[in-house]
């Protein structure tokens, strides 16, 4: 029987649920908005957009029960980082250290969550995404309000890159107020760009420009980190959103570039009257659970839970249960203990007896002792050898200083540098540049420098004049 699914996306405009059951569209339905009460993916009226909701379901005869949700991806990050191989206990620390290294926006503003992903042996790969605290919370008591309890929240960028049966592709999806550039390498989001458009221009057209200028960045700065495989012009350019309506459009914002572009697929049979392109996100939602399992498949592989485990349904475990046994259990003992021993003072004297005997043990154990010190040689060579190891630190640490000197000379006056970290001979360095070209030129210098063997960018996210990066070096 084939399983059905409920999704829902908030938009700034309007409200989308679609329910599909298979591969099946079943029910989708548009519900708009008035303006302002949701702002760049911030529900602003929890109240009002909670009523609007609850109407929807009700007038459509959807159940609530287990719709998963989509978080419209304003001020999202994203990383695929490397860690050592480690078990799963530890992960989740490991993961928390390395979000709070790598991701600008302090973890008291943002939740972030991860999916581990296919790894060499000896590594573990990681995909990691954080996004705002307070859109997340209004999203949550929005939902709560309006009698449902979302179990599974997606991130809507990453649902779109769920389309697309490709192992390489772009996805450019664009509105009027914003615009969002994927890329997707080995079945991998690598890139995801979100900015938001100016209000002043009315129409698609007068926003082009700034359209084809990002889509260009955002290749040049995925090829500067992939030059063994780029971004050529066989790679499939998809477009959704408003741009998806406007096909006139595409040849003067994107043709020029070399690249075919074409409407993102629907990955569903249209039924009469239904629109795919309005329902993109919610059909990335809907194939979290009705993705093929097929092995020549080649959608995406990051399909993991964010919604924050503060608001995951709480589960039965047996401790809540046994913890408040144990501790009447205990409190009898202490009980039982106390009156045990007012009854049994008689045995203190006999004790004190055996005090005696205790001491002439300590003495035997003094006799035993000045015999370990004469076997101290072994410890001493052992602390020899660790003074060795010491010294060995000490060289690799001028080392360090070395390379800290290299890096901080060609940062000049636009790099500020946040940090730097070794690995042996890997380096890292997190630091934020005034423009783009000061990444790609500081990039270039120490590539020049005979200090490093590689050097690439990892990542690179702003807008205006402040742009975070992220440097990986090999020595």
């Amino acid at each position: 029987m084939a399983k059905r699914v409920t999704t829902l996306f908030i938009r700034d405009t309007a409200i989308n649920l679609l329910v599909m059951k298979g591969r099946q569209v079943e029910k989708w339905a548009i519900l708009p908005l008035e303006p302002g009460l949701v702002s760049q993916g911030l529900i602003v009226d929890e109240a009002r957009v909670a009523d609007e909701v609850k109407q929807l379901f009700k007038r459509e005869k959807v159940s609530t029960a287990k719709v998963i949700i989509a978080l419209s991806g304003h001020d999202s990050l994203y990383r695929i980082i490397t860690l050592p191989e480690l078990p799963e206990a530890i992960l989740p620390e490991a993961v928390r250290r390395e979000a709070k290294r790598t991701i600008p926006t302090p973890l008291e503003e943002a939740y972030f969550s991860y999916q581990r992903l296919p790894s060499e042996r000896g590594e573990g790969r990681v995909f990691l995404a954080s996004f705002p605290r307070n859109l997340t919370d209004s999203l949550v008591r929005t939902l709560r309000q309006a009698g449902i309890k979302p179990y599974i929240i997606d991130l809507a960028p990453l649902a779109l890159c769920r389309i697309p049966n490709e192992p390489r592709a772009i996805i450019i999806n664009a509105g009027l107020d914003h615009l969002d550039v994927m890329v997707i390498a080995d079945r991998l989001p690598q890139v995801i760009r979100r900015l938001s458009l100016p209000g002043e221009a009315e129409s698609l057209e007068e926003k082009l420009p700034l359209i084809t200028e990002e889509f260009n960045r955002t290749v040049a700065f995925y090829n500067s980190s992939h030059m063994e495989q780029p971004l050529d012009s066989t790679v499939p350019v998809f477009a959704c959103g408003d741009l998806a309506e406007a096909p006139e459009t595409w040849q003067s914002a994107l043709g020029q570039s070399g690249y075919s572009v074409s409407p993102l697929p629907s990955p569903v049979e249209p039924p009469e009257g239904f629109n795919p392109n309005d329902f993109m996100v919610n059909m990335g939602l809907a194939l979290k659970e009705l993705l093929p399992e097929q092995k020549e498949a080649n959608f995406s592989l990051v399909n993991f839970n964010v919604l924050p485990e503060a608001y995951l349904p709480e589960r039965f475990s047996i401790s809540r249960v046994l913890v408040p046994i144990g501790s009447v259990v205990g409190i009898g003992l202490i009980i039982f203990g106390v009156i045990f021993i007012q009854a049994n003072r008689a045995q203190i004297e006999t004790l004190r007896s055996q005090v005696t005997a205790t001491e002439s043990s300590v003495t035997r154990l003094q006799r035993e002792t000045t015999i370990l010190r004469t076997q101290i040689g072994p410890i001493k060579a052992t602390a020899d050898e660790l003074n060795a190891r010491v010294v060995t630190m000490e060289r690799g640490r001028a080392q360090i200083a070395m390379d800290l000197s290299e890096i901080d000379r060609h940062a000049g006056e636009k790099i500020t540098l946040s940090n730097v970290s070794h690995a042996g001979d890997s380096v890292t360095v997190n630091a934020v540049a005034s423009d783009e070209d000061a990444v790609f030129g500081y990039a270039d210098d120490l590539r020049k420098s005979d200090r490093f063997s590689d050097v690439w960018i990892s990542s690179i996210a702003g807008s205006g004049k402040t742009f975070s990066f992220v440097l990986s070096l090999t020595k």
